[in-house]
């Protein structure tokens, strides 16, 4: 980790964390704590993720929970693992700190319960970049957590003052009370401007619509103003909006509060859509599982979390398998498409491996559990899935950045805008300048920016996982767009892993059929995968009447009595050591020859199949702009360069070791240009060490492999090579509506912030360019969520 101590990752469940900005907040003041080597907060699970070192964990954490409840009183602090009492340390000592008692029970310990439908805003922590500086050494791959790197800030400053975004999760009912003020406000307002009423009392009906429609606003921003943050949205509209009545803009005031609070209901409601959109792709927990008790066929549901290893359970028509496990009884088709995006059921039957988070369609399944619900499938692709966004991509470092020294000045901006003017120009009035200014503040929240550019990087990581792609990552999603190396193990990767006769040569009269028999008789008993593969292409029960004499001659093959004839099995050593003329085949592949008393019977060609779609894969792959598609592989030479010129492969690279691999990387490296990325994409049993090397690691079939999703940056859970070039498509996407975002937001904001300096903007068209403006980009950033790129 770079500290030569061993490092403990602890997680945090904050509930009640509401806004971006308290989320950014909390990141940085617990980043620089003593002891804590990493942080970062994750909105869309509300997870404070801290790396501290063992010899000072406790201490380190205890002192987190009292920063977070120094930054966010209203905040209930529960930990991932441990129940609800106590879960915030000494609570009381916590609060205390605080000047304020807080009731934190109830706030659950949600050991495995991720809420998903509590979402706030898209995931904007503030970690900082790691790149992907992993070494071989350390496989563990939790990317956002190198303690090696420094957290801290350079100016040393405790930056809390940063503006990120609105809170406003809109429940049903929440909603109709904010109706209900907007109505009331509205009222009083157009009572204010069409009545009679002058002087004290008209100004009295405006303070009161004033007070209806914001008085939440300003109380938010007082509180914050205590606390020691400043410069934030409840803030900047506090201040234009009281501005606008000092300066005797009554209406004006009134209305821009009303208008602003309309906006942050139609983005709080986008922003909920975006969750719910979110919130499916968390749909695969499993909610309960039918546990058989006894010898009989009694079930009791209980929590997937109780079940253990060697339990059976019961999976009915129309269930989700809650846990890992090996079909004991029944067959049935299952939908394996929130896992895979493959939208073809899949059969099972007794001896079939099941994964949880398939849904049953049709018979009942017994199935003997294989690892607890925290080993399980379903619960590491939650895992993976949820806490993608608190790795960051570079844009979203330059977001967070930007918005913490972006209002701050342009504060400063405003203040010099009201006071400068007046006492410079002839003719040029406090009055009209303070409101120039007043405009200024409200038209400079970068809420669009701090709230749709990472929904917008987690929307493209649900799109991929929808597709059966897992990216670990923002940084990871980001970087598939810089990628122009792509380097392939081949078993297992291009191929399917799997030895499958591929040729029947006969010879000496006899058919196919005579050749095949003879053969699977010899390998009969043989557990070598080849033998396995002769005789799943015999199919046929072997004949055991009149075999005898069986013997297994190592290096060469294998020696059998039919009959009395003797029949021989193997390869040429075999043949020439018998004396028996062979014909010796063009096709790669395994050879097998077969002899029957001293005479040639014909030969079969035993390989490993290229899977389907992988010359389409390296085709997709050229077309997106790849310059290099390399293959490397152990195997033989001959059968590499043929499997290579098969796919269209640029590069091969043959007969090489597990080290190998990582040095002909390292060339493949030092061969690029430094702004090129690399990846290289393997099978994850036995490709850890090169995994690790590459730019972005990418485990291919992994779906069920712990080694796959530990050791790889990306994760595809199909065996299919061409889902490589759907996750560089769906990034490629995601990177274009990001920087949409960007362009849109900016370009309006410095449009809207030149007009209000010249006085051609009121509030009504500053409002517009903070509120509006985000409820545009949020809505454009889901764009993301809906692609289906297979």
């Amino acid at each position: 980790m770079g500290t030569g101590q061993e490092q403990v990752k602890r997680e945090l469940l904050l509930d009640g964390l509401d806004c971006a900005n308290c989320a950014l907040k909390i990141e940085n003041g617990v980043k620089k704590i003593k002891g804590i080597s990493d942080c970062s907060v994750n909105f869309v699970t509300k997870t404070l993720s801290m790396h501290t070192t063992s010899d000072m964990d406790e201490q380190v954490v205890e002192e987190a929970k009292r920063k977070v409840l120094r930054l966010e009183p209203h905040i209930r602090i529960s930990e991932k693992g441990k129940s609800s009492q106590g879960s915030c340390g000494s609570a009381d000592s916590i609060n205390q700190a605080n000047g304020k008692v807080h009731a934190h029970a109830g706030s659950g310990a949600h050991t495995h319960e991720h809420t998903p439908s509590r979402h706030d805003h898209a995931g904007h922590s503030h970690d900082h970049d790691h790149g992907h500086h992993h070494g071989a050494q350390d496989h563990t791959h939790d990317h956002g957590s190198h303690a090696g790197h420094d957290h801290g800030h350079a100016d040393g400053h405790d930056h809390d003052d940063a503006h990120a975004g609105h809170s406003h999760e809109h429940g049903a009912g929440q909603t109709k009370v904010l109706l209900a003020r907007l109505a009331a406000g509205s009222i009083l307002v157009a009572a204010a401007i069409w009545s009679p009423l002058e002087g004290w009392a008209q100004l009295a009906l405006y303070v009161v619509a004033y007070l209806i429609a914001g008085g939440d606003i300003v109380l938010q921003a007082f509180k914050n103003i205590i606390r020691g943050q400043v410069f934030d949205e409840y803030f900047l509209m506090s201040v234009a909006t009281i501005g606008a009545f000092a300066i005797g803009q009554y209406p004006e005031g009134v209305a821009v509060m009303l208008f602003y609070q309309l906006g942050e209901l139609f983005q709080g409601l986008a922003v909920n859509r975006s969750r719910k959109s979110i919130q499916s792709l968390m749909d695969i927990r499993p909610d309960y599982a039918n546990m058989l008790i006894g010898a009989g066929e009694e079930t009791k549901r209980v929590s997937p979390e109780e079940v253990r290893i060697g339990d059976r359970i019961l999976v009915k028509a129309g269930e989700r398998v809650p846990l890992d496990g090996i079909v004991k009884a029944g067959r049935s088709m299952v939908d394996t498409s929130a896992l895979t995006g493959e939208s073809v059921p899949r059969e099972l039957e007794p001896g079939s491996d099941v994964l949880s988070g398939f849904v049953n369609k049709n018979g009942m399944l017994t199935i003997e559990v294989t690892k607890t619900f925290g080993e399980s499938t379903v619960s590491k692709i939650l895992d993976l899935v949820q806490n993608a966004s608190s790795r960051k991509a570079k844009t979203e470092h330059f977001i967070s950045k930007f918005a913490r020294y972006y209002t701050p000045v342009v504060v400063i901006l405003a203040a010099l805008i009201a006071l400068v003017p007046p006492l410079v120009l002839s003719g040029a009035t406090f009055a009209d300048w303070i409101y120039r200014a007043l405009v200024f503040l409200v038209i400079s929240c970068p809420c669009a920016l701090v709230v749709s550019i990472p929904l917008g990087f987690f929307g493209g990581i649900g799109a991929a996982s929808r597709n059966g792609i897992l990216i670990k990552g923002s940084n990871y999603l980001e970087a598939l767009n810089d990628v122009k190396v792509v380097v392939f193990d081949k078993t297992g990767t291009l191929t399917k892993g799997v030895f499958k006769v591929t040729a029947i040569r006969p010879e000496g009269g006899r058919n196919e059929d005579e050749l095949m028999e003879l053969a699977a008789i010899a390998e009969a008993h043989s557990n070598h995968p080849i033998a396995e593969s002769i005789r799943t292409a015999w199919a046929k029960d072997i004949r055991t009447q009149g075999v005898d004499d069986y013997d297994e001659i190592a290096g060469h093959g294998i020696k059998v009595s039919v009959d009395g004839r003797e029949v021989l099995a193997g390869n040429a050593k075999l043949m020439e050591q018998s004396g028996i003329s062979y014909t010796t085949p063009q096709t790669v592949g395994t050879v097998v020859h077969v002899a029957e008393s001293g005479s040639y019977v014909g030969h079969l060609i035993i390989a490993d199949e290229v899977k389907d779609d992988a010359a389409a894969a390296i085709q997709a792959l050229k077309k997106l702009g790849i310059r290099k598609t390399v293959m490397l592989t152990g195997d033989a030479k001959a059968v590499g360069e043929a499997v290579g010129r098969e796919l269209g492969v640029d590069e091969v690279y043959a007969e090489l070791l597990p080290q190998h691999k990582v040095e002909q990387l390292e060339r493949l490296e030092a061969a690029k240009s430094p702004k090129e990325k690399m990846v290289f994409v393997g099978d994850g049993i036995n490709d850890t060490p090169v995994l690790a090397r590459a730019d972005v690691g990418v485990a291919m079939g992994g779906l069920g492999s712990d080694a796959a999703i530990e050791a790889a940056d990306v994760v595809i859970m199909t065996d299919e090579p061409s889902r490589l070039a759907s996750a560089i498509r769906i990034a490629k996407r995601t990177r274009t509506i990001v920087w949409q975002n960007i362009g849109f937001a900016l370009g309006v904001k410095a449009i809207f912030l030149l007009l209000g300096v010249f006085g051609i903007a009121t509030m009504w068209e500053a409002v517009f360019s903070d509120v509006g403006v985000t409820v545009l980009a949020v809505l454009n950033a889901m764009r993301v969520l809906r692609v289906k790129d297979i």
